[in-house]
């Protein structure tokens, strides 16, 4: 499970330590442009923590490849990239 920052610091709060596993880590992704592409518009890179489990999701990407596909994508990467903390 991923903690978003708010999460993160809730529970510090409460005195809880949020561990992470060395495998969440060091997830590999598909080298496939399109999923880094629609990882840019939803405002992640690789390495952020909810990476994986995007691409995941959006996978397999010739799915996305038609219309109906891209314009039900769309809002959804707008919401990601809103949700995204500024760097």
């Amino acid at each position: 499970m991923t903690w978003d920052p708010l999460q993160r610091e809730i529970l510090a709060a409460l005195g809880h330590t949020v561990y992470r596993t060395a495998a969440a880590t060091t997830v590999a992704l598909p080298d496939d442009p399109l999923l880094h592409a629609l990882l840019r518009a939803a405002g992640r890179d690789a390495e952020a923590p909810d990476a994986a489990v995007l691409c995941r999701e959006w996978m397999p990407t010739a799915r996305l490849r038609a219309p109906s596909a891209k314009r039900a994508l769309w809002p959804r990467l707008r919401a990601l990239r809103a949700s995204t903390p500024p760097r």
